[in-house]
């Protein structure tokens, strides 16, 4: 059964850093796009910024030039890191990926349960 396990969530104060990481097993045949996705409280979830496996990226609007996906693809994880973090980022944020899990099969997508990422002095 694929399973997403997001680490790396925690407090920090603003102006810091935290990089977030996400692994995928479980049955695992080939993985397309990951990415993570954000909900604060009251919010609707939003895009963060996704990667494919071929390393196309694509981020929302409100993290380009601070935050930076990456991901390794031997290992199935999928990273973020995500610099100059101000208060309004606080959210919890969710895992995602398109995975596939034996040939002949399509493409599912699947979330992760989520790490929460508070800024606050």
């Amino acid at each position: 059964q694929v399973q997403l396990v997001e680490s790396g969530g925690g407090l920090v104060q603003p102006g810091g850093s935290l990089r977030l990481s996400c692994t995928a097993s479980g049955g695992i045949f080939a993985t397309h796009a990951m990415g993570w996705y954000r909900q604060a409280p009251g919010k609707q979830r939003e895009l963060v910024a996704r990667i494919t496996s071929f390393g196309v990226t694509e981020y929302g609007d409100s993290v380009l030039g601070r935050f930076t996906i990456s991901r390794d693809n031997a290992k199935n994880t999928t990273y973020v890191q995500m610099n100059s973090l101000k208060p309004e980022v606080t959210a919890v944020y969710y895992c995602n990926a398109d995975i596939k899990t034996a040939r002949w099969a399509s493409f599912n997508n699947y979330w992760g349960k989520g790490t929460l990422v508070t800024v606050s002095s």
